[in-house]
């Protein structure tokens, strides 16, 4: 396999602090790898480690979302965090449904909770 180039980091609003938690934790691994995000998660990201180097997207709701499908679609993106809060309605929920889609289609490695990003962002897990 080859070595990631770019993980793409996203979250519902009920689980930003989840996301800025698992940058903390694997905030080594993240430093060798290019990451986008979209918005207010970015930021988030950036508080929390701010020697990450984070490209911020637009907000999900306002087309961040659908930037990074278009990364997807074009290969710049290599693996999708995105943790998805089942508990809220979303109004762009169709937004986030493509974006899944996006993963599956372009066979790219997306975790949609804790449990399976602390796998993927294990060293050594996909790749150097």
């Amino acid at each position: 396999m080859t070595a990631l180039k770019c993980i793409a980091l996203i979250a519902h609003d009920q689980k930003k602090d989840d996301m800025a938690e698992l940058a903390r934790r694997h905030e080594a691994e993240l430093s060798r790898r290019r990451i986008v995000a979209t918005g207010t998660t970015g930021g988030r990201i950036k508080e929390a480690c701010p020697s990450l180097d984070v490209t911020r997207l637009k907000s999900g709701p306002l087309g961040g979302d659908q930037q990074i499908g278009a990364m997807i679609a074009t290969g710049e993106i290599d693996m999708l965090i995105f943790f998805v809060d089942p508990l809220t309605s979303m109004p762009h929920d169709v937004d986030v449904k493509a974006l899944m889609r996006l993963a599956t289609v372009y066979d790219i490695p997306m975790a949609l909770n804790r449990a399976t990003a602390e796998i993927l962002l294990t060293p050594g897990a996909l790749g150097a």
